[in-house]
């Protein structure tokens, strides 16, 4: 029985990665994401159930369009994958028990996540385009005040924690405001200090403090081998910095996530 249902969780999070490519691709291009129907980028042939379903049509169909046979990018297939394992490793490391359901847990595995969806859509869009966008920041808040609200009602959270995330909120919200009218620069610092906010909502401060470690060390290895390809193939004459290209975005949801699941596997240990 336990092994149907983590095969059900598998698929449920396969779709949830189906529906981040989708998302990651659609954002950036300003497309709707939800009412219409998904389609080939390269010869927009409307596809239909056999071709959308995760995982599984990626390799019926050898990797290419069932319709002009173009090539399908493999991200599509890494991610469904990644997605579908992660959730059945939340659902594990957060001990649900299917004999005796804690609906507290059941509805914290909800927004984890709908909050993980968040880190994926922000990572994956941040790796193609280096970007935040609006409307997944927006996103990101919406569940972090429905996650407090629940925390505060029902589970009797400290109600003073939480303001302050919300002032933190404010506060970026209105230097970004700022910084927009003066046009100093673009919102992607802001975009990234509202992800980290939201992380502290859903992950705590601690996972905050590994999440930084994480990706400063992403950080440092990122500019140590992007160095070293530069010495290797002798572009010491390129002027450009080694950090302008640095997906910041990308590297802290990583970081997030990795934490997540070591103080998760951490506590399942303990």
């Amino acid at each position: 029985m336990e092994t149907i249902i983590y095969v059900i969780i598998f698929i449920i999070g396969a779709l949830f990665g189906s529906f981040y490519t989708l998302a990651t691709y659609r954002i950036p291009r300003h497309q709707d994401i939800t009412h219409t129907r998904s389609y080939c980028p390269k010869c927009n042939h409307k596809l239909g159930f056999f071709d959308m379903f995760p995982i599984f049509s990626y390799i019926f169909l050898g990797g290419k369009c069932r319709y002009c046979k173009s090539k399908i990018s493999p991200r599509y297939l890494i991610l469904e994958v990644c997605s579908g394992l992660i959730f059945v490793s939340l659902f594990y490391l957060m001990k649900i028990d299917l004999h005796n359901l804690d609906f507290k847990i059941l509805i914290r595995f909800g927004f984890m996540s709908l909050f993980l969806s968040y880190l994926f859509i922000t990572a994956w869009i941040d790796k193609e385009n280096k970007s935040v966008e609006n409307k997944v920041t927006i996103f990101g808040i919406t569940i972090s005040m429905l996650y407090i609200a629940y925390l505060c009602i029902v589970e009797q959270a400290n109600i003073y924690k939480y303001a302050m995330y919300l002032c933190f909120y404010a506060l970026i919200l209105i230097a970004d405001i700022t910084s927009v009218k003066n046009k100093k620069q673009d919102n992607y610092i802001a975009g990234i200090m509202f992800a980290l906010v939201t992380m502290g909502v859903f992950t705590g401060e601690n996972a905050i403090l590994y999440t930084l470690c994480i990706f400063i060390t992403m950080i440092i290895l990122y500019m140590c081998f992007e160095w070293m390809d530069r010495y290797s193939k002798k572009k010491s004459e390129d002027k450009e910095p080694l950090y302008k290209n640095i997906r910041l975005a990308y590297y802290l949801c990583i970081a997030n996530i990795i934490s997540i699941f070591a103080i998760l596997l951490q506590e399942c240990i303990i």
